[in-house]
């Protein structure tokens, strides 16, 4: 037998009366050793037929341009302190950098605003690392003097904590390992800091094992780590703790898996930075909670309480009364934070990031609430939020800092002083820029333009963002990939990725589609798209499908209607990651006429068994509990493994994923890519990607990114009829 040709044992089910097949499931025993040579064989089958297509190399190429520019994170103080990432380009992975506030006498530079070039040193770089590890969350003492860092292994989830001595570049001794899902928060004196943990799995089960049970520890300098809060009762239970500005309160937000709905547990901490009595400050979860800071007496709060596109609320420590501090307004509220509320020589100021049809407008107000004036982005980018960019800015700052992105801009650092509302340009080092042409050469010196248009879903406006040169023009068969994820109130804004640069850059066409069950428009618009409502998510995508081929109605920003024919099925391709992987595979198996060929990269795609493995069971808040009859009912109906019908013409399709993904286990992709190469009736190529020490893709050094994206850009090129 063909070694790429899977086994299909007799295993079925009978679910709430209804029979289901499952021939792959020896799949899931990632262990296995025949599943082992099955997916050797499978990856070398892939190497082969990715490394000889057309233009791949010509794409990498562009692909690495695209990637070589220098890109700064926001930079951010803590006491003494300022530390910002940078990445020179095609550096693996991003550098964590550090320079003092002032000079030792205090007589320094203003600690309020970081030096631009002299004094910075290198305080972090994974890249001197085994290439396997890789740098997440950190996080610093109040006065700056040391630094938690977790690291990750192989792309993995799981993290270990270190603690680094600032000044002096030294490792303490201290690990915190089997962290998780979490950050760290610091005690007061800096004594130590609290995180979050599981009890180790069972070994060989590192990337199987059920994430339940989470802990809230605290760990010592030199000494202990401690569990200070856990709910035996409740093990689904999870938990971000975070230490009050003014060092006196715990505040821990909690969260159900992805449910949109938290509460928040506060507990003053005693002389010794321990944690006393828990009180269930807002303990309903009936609504979302995300907790900005402590002012006074109150604990502000972000909150789609009363509000789907969320407002701003003071909650008195003591009681738990309500105030309103910001109203809920016609855009989401998708950031907020507190600057400089700590700082005797400023008023303070809260600044949010609103969304209008899916683009960031950042907002300075006063502490009242009223309006000040707005940080000026230009364009359609992405500042702060779940995606795209981010704001630094501290209780005792009295400057923001916003790094933003764009589908054109890798990389755009602002400087913005609320007292004057003056903002500067900067470059990664802090300088002011002068230029912002950046890339020029090769296929990247052509303009590019960002356009958006509302496509009509049955009845709905969905915002698409359709990216392409400027001299790229609808013609009825330009090259067209379709990009969305639709899910755990995501929002999809601008943002800047090498592969989509790369392809807009060789004559494509991306539309990035904003779908039902992200956060563009509030609560409303993510309920209209999960559980029983998952299947609109899938409309959308189908909806943005067809009017790029000339089918169905769309508007501009003005209202005006739109009636071009971008595309056609045999040039357009669809493709998304992880939710989005399920988006892609379902968009696949429910209209495959439609697309010239499919993409879903480590995708949920076995909504059966999902929430058997690592944190899946977290998910039934967008898919539904599968054990339940009318949780089944919803995910039997578009699960794309169950949704592969034998003797069906599937286009070329690509599967990827990851062999150490903890997140959404491999097994997903290897199930359905054995289904599809089973059922296939068509002559277009099954291909199932597998990277080797690779998780579900955060940490992943830039070379091997450069490598998978080109292979999944030549992939598209070839099958959508683009000439590279």
């Amino acid at each position: 037998m063909d070694s790429t040709q899977a086994r299909r044992d007799d295993v079925v089910d009978e679910l709430h009366g209804i029979v289901v097949d499952d021939p792959y499931r020896w799949m899931e025993d990632l262990d296995d050793p025949e599943l082992g040579s099955w997916v050797d064989a499978m990856a070398d089958e892939a190497d082969a037929y990715l490394a000889g297509l057309p233009g791949r190399d010509a794409l990498r190429a562009t692909l690495a341009a695209a990637t070589d520019v220098p890109r700064g994170g926001a930079p951010w103080r803590r006491g003494g302190w300022w530390f910002q990432r940078r990445n020179t380009g095609l550096q693996d992975h991003d550098v964590l950098w550090c320079v003092p506030a002032t000079t030792s006498d205090g007589h320094g530079p203003d600690p309020a605003l970081p030096p631009q070039v002299d004094g910075w040193r290198v305080l972090l770089d994974p890249n001197g690392w085994d290439g396997a590890r890789s740098l997440g969350p950190v996080a610093a003492s109040p006065t700056g003097a040391v630094l938690a860092y977790a690291v990750s292994q192989a792309g993995s989830d799981w993290q270990t904590w270190h603690v680094r001595d600032v000044a002096t570049g030294e490792d303490l001794p201290d690990e915190v390992p089997w962290s998780k899902f979490s950050g760290a928060s610091w005690l007061p004196d800096g004594s130590g800091f609290l995180t979050c943990c599981y009890d180790p799995p069972t070994a060989g089960q590192e990337h199987e094992a059920a994430n339940r049970d989470q802990r809230v520890v605290l760990h010592r300098l030199g000494g202990a780590t401690t569990t200070v809060h856990a709910r035996p009762d409740d093990p689904d239970l999870g938990f971000d703790p975070q230490v009050s500005h003014d060092g006196r309160w715990l505040v821990l937000t909690v969260s159900r898996g992805t449910h949109p709905e938290t509460q928040v547990h506060v507990a003053p901490l005693g002389d010794d930075g321990t944690p006393g009595e828990v009180v269930r400050l807002l303990d309903d979860a009936d609504a979302g909670w995300w907790p900005l800071g402590v002012q006074g007496d109150e604990l502000w709060c972000l909150t789609d309480a009363d509000a789907p596109r969320r407002r701003v609320v003071a909650v008195a420590l003591d009681g738990g009364a309500v105030r309103e501090v910001l109203a809920e307004g016609e855009d989401q509220l998708e950031d907020a934070a507190l600057l400089g509320a700590a700082t005797p020589d400023a008023p303070g100021w809260l600044v949010t990031t609103h969304l209008h049809h899916a683009a960031s407008r950042v907002t300075v107000h006063d502490l009242a609430g009223a309006v000040l004036h707005d940080v000026p982005l230009g364009g359609l980018v992405s500042a702060g939020g779940q995606v795209g960019g981010e704001l630094s800015g501290g209780r005792s700052d009295r400057l923001l800092h916003v790094a933003a992105t764009g589908f054109e801009h890798p990389s755009l650092l602002l400087r913005h002083d609320p007292a004057t509302a003056t903002t500067t340009d900067l470059d990664p080092d802090l300088q002011p820029r002068s230029d912002r042409s950046g890339r020029a050469g090769g296929p990247l010196a052509a303009p590019v333009v960002t356009e958006r248009v509302f496509v009509t879903s049955h009845g709905v406006r969905v915002p698409v963002f359709l990216v392409h040169r400027a001299d790229v023009t609808p013609t009825g068969n330009v090259p067209t990939v379709l990009w969305g994820y639709g899910g755990f109130s995501i929002a999809v804004t601008p943002h800047f990725r090498a592969g989509w640069r790369a392809w807009v850059a060789h004559g494509g066409l991306l539309a990035v589609a904003c779908l039902r069950g992200g956060s563009e428009y509030g609560r409303a618009w993510a309920d209209d798209g999960r559980l029983a409502n998952k299947q609109h998510v899938f409309d959308d995508a189908l909806a943005v499908a067809a009017w790029l081929c000339g089918e169905g109605e769309a508007h501009d920003d003005d209202g005006d209607p739109l009636d071009p024919v971008w595309t056609a099925p045999p040039h357009l391709g669809v493709e998304g990651r992880s939710n989005g992987g399920l988006l892609a595979a379902a968009c696949l198996t429910q209209a495959p006429w439609r697309f010239g060929c499919a993409v879903p990269e480590v995708g949920v795609l076995d909504l059966l068994r999902f929430h058997r493995f690592t944190i899946g069971w977290a998910w039934t808040s967008d898919y539904g509990d599968p054990e339940t009859p009318e949780g089944l009912s919803w995910v039997l109906g578009y699960s794309p493994l169950h949704r592969v019908e034998e003797g069906t013409a599937y286009p070329p399709t690509l599967v990827t994923t990851g062999d150490t993904d903890d997140r959404v286990v491999p097994s997903h992709s290897f199930k359905f890519a054995a289904a599809l190469r089973h059922a296939q009736a068509g002559d277009g190529p099954i291909v199932l990607r597998v990277d080797r020490s690779a998780g579900h893709g955060a940490g992943k050094p830039v070379s091997q990114l450069l490598d998978e994206r080109a292979d999944v850009l030549a992939f598209h090129a070839h099958h959508l009829g683009m000439d590279v």
